[in-house]
Order: C-alpha cells, then structure tokens, then sequence
C-alpha cells in the first residue's frame, strides 16, 4: 500500500479526460458542482461535449437519459445525496427502467464528506441504487481501481451508478498483477481465521486491520468488494467455506448496504455469520472527516475489536 493519498473523486475528473481522448462519443453532466466532483477537468479539456445542468439534478438525469437513448456515452455527476437521493425517481423510471447506459458517478458520498453534516452524508444511496433493477453499483476503493472502472464503463451496455469520495486515500492496487472487472472481487491477503470483505475507502483500514491482527495471532483474509452489485458470489463462498466467519466493512448504513447484500446472499448460498461494520442507522454530523471516521468507528481499529470478539465468539 502506497503512502500517497488521492481522492477518488479527482481520479474520476482525470479518467474522464483520459478516455474522451479516444472516444468522442463520450458526454459529461454536471448540477453546478463541476469544480467539487472534478468533472471541471472535462469541461476544460472538452467544453463542446460537456453540459452543466445547473442545480436542478432531476432535470439533468433526464437530460442524460436522453442522450444516452440517442447514442451518447453519458456520464451525469452531482454529489450522491443529490444523484441517489433528489433525483431517485427520475433514475428509476427515465435510465433504470428503459436500462439506458447512464453512468452516474456520484461524489461525497459517506459520512466523510465532513464538515458539510448530515445533510449532505449520504450514507443510503448504496441501498437505494442497488434496488434498481439492473443497475450496476461500484465502490471503487483507490485512484486506480477508480480509474479502471470508468474505463470499464465507457462501453458497458446498461445503468451504473459509481461512488466517489470527498476525501484523499492512499493507493492500494498499484501493482502490475491489480486486474479489474466489473462484478469480480479482489482478494487482497490470504487468511484460515476470518475474512474481512471491504469496499470502498474501508478497504485501506481493513489492510491495516489484517496486520495487526496476524501479529495477535489472527489470520484474517482481505478482500476488496468493489462491485456491490452484481455480487461475486464465488469468492464469497470460498471465503465463507475456507474461514467459517466473515465481517464485511463500509462508510454506509449496515442496513441495506453492502453488509446487507452479503448477508442475503450468505443466507441463501452458504449460511454462515456475517458481521457488519459500518453506520449503525444513524444519521451523521459535522466535523473534520478523519475524526468522524473514529468517531463511527470506521477505522482499523475498530475493525480489529470486532474481529477479535468475532473470532472468540466463534470459538
């Protein structure tokens, strides 16, 4: 794991660019926020092919949902309390139903969007995308993984909605063996005691978490989950059946989340505890969004805590 730290929300603006070198096909939508989800660097590497919507995210995925119908390779941006949340409906009926490929890459999603509050900490939108039928959810956890995920979506045939984040995180998959595809985990470090199934900004901690519980004695498998869904059911049956335990971490409400798609997956495939970290039904509240991380305990230590009880309880 690489020391540098980079917002996912920049390598999104940067993959923008990148791709719309080779492809003139490719639209970008904005709701008045181009300089905050980086999709600025689009607009001024490209200004015929990008429209800002002004604030009016209802109106801008119809907008999207148009081009797309006429040929376009859309991608509408906002932050993800105004892309999954205001505008949910529109998602629904106008790009989820006709399964247009729309690709909505939300950002300051979770509770570490900071000093914005409550009101702006979307902590739901994972729930409420994934019930969308065929829509496509990612979480990407690094600025490479980011990266490979709009490349991967330029030409995918369908609806998905991408999570992006305020803050920076360090870089994780910088190595010539990362491969990324969409609905495939990636199975970080190898473990017999438990596996730890991270997505998003949760999977760096989980890394950390993992070494600190191998020097206690604790081998605990990593694995980052950065297509929600669809879900990689075969890796999660493998951990299941290899561990016996799994603890599955987010920046998201446990209920109707990431936990949450595991454990029903888990329910019907291979019965077997799942333990979620993440927010616990709560709303959250202004502050530096380092010390809300603690403070929600999405952190490595609290994710060393609940292992270790975990792994005794399972004993």
């Amino acid at each position: 794991m690489s020391e540098k730290k980079i917002a996912t929300r920049d390598s999104y603006g940067a993959a923008l660019v990148e791709c719309a070198e080779h492809d003139s096909e490719i639209v970008v939508l904005d709701a008045d926020l181009a300089a905050a989800t980086k999709t600025g660097m689009f607009k001024k590497a490209h200004p015929d092919r990008f429209i800002d919507c002004g604030i009016a995210e209802c109106n801008m995925m119809g907008v999207a949902a148009g081009l797309a119908a006429s040929g376009k390779k859309v991608f509408a941006s906002t932050f993800a309390m105004f892309a999954a949340g205001r505008a949910f409906e529109i998602v629904r009926n106008s790009i989820g139903y006709p399964h247009l490929p729309v690709k909505i890459c939300a950002t300051h999603a979770g509770i570490s969007v900071g000093e914005d509050g409550a009101s702006h900490q979307c902590c739901e939108d994972i729930a409420l995308m994934r019930a969308i039928p065929g829509m496509t959810v990612i979480n990407p956890s690094d600025d490479v993984e980011t990266k490979a995920a709009i490349r991967a979506l330029v030409d995918f045939d369908g609806p998905a909605y991408v999570r992006l984040g305020r803050l920076a995180v360090p870089v994780i998959n910088d190595n010539e063996s990362y491969h990324f595809e969409i609905g495939k985990g990636v199975q970080l470090k190898d473990g017999s005691d438990v596996t730890i199934l991270a997505t998003g900004l949760m999977v760096a901690p989980a890394l950390e978490a993992a070494k600190t519980l191998e020097a206690e004695g604790i081998s605990a498998r990593v694995i980052n989950i950065h297509t929600i869904k669809p879900l990689d059911g075969d890796i999660i049956r493998k951990a299941a059946e290899e561990t016996g335990l799994l603890v599955t971490v987010e920046e998201h409400n446990v209920m109707g989340g990431f936990g949450s798609a595991v454990s029903e997956f888990c329910s019907e495939n291979c019965p077997i505890r799942v333990v979620k970290i993440g927010v616990n039904d709560t709303f959250g509240q202004s502050g530096p969004a380092a010390e809300l991380l603690d403070v929600y305990g999405l952190n490595a230590q609290n994710i060393v805590d609940t292992v270790k009880r975990a792994v005794s309880e399972k004993k």
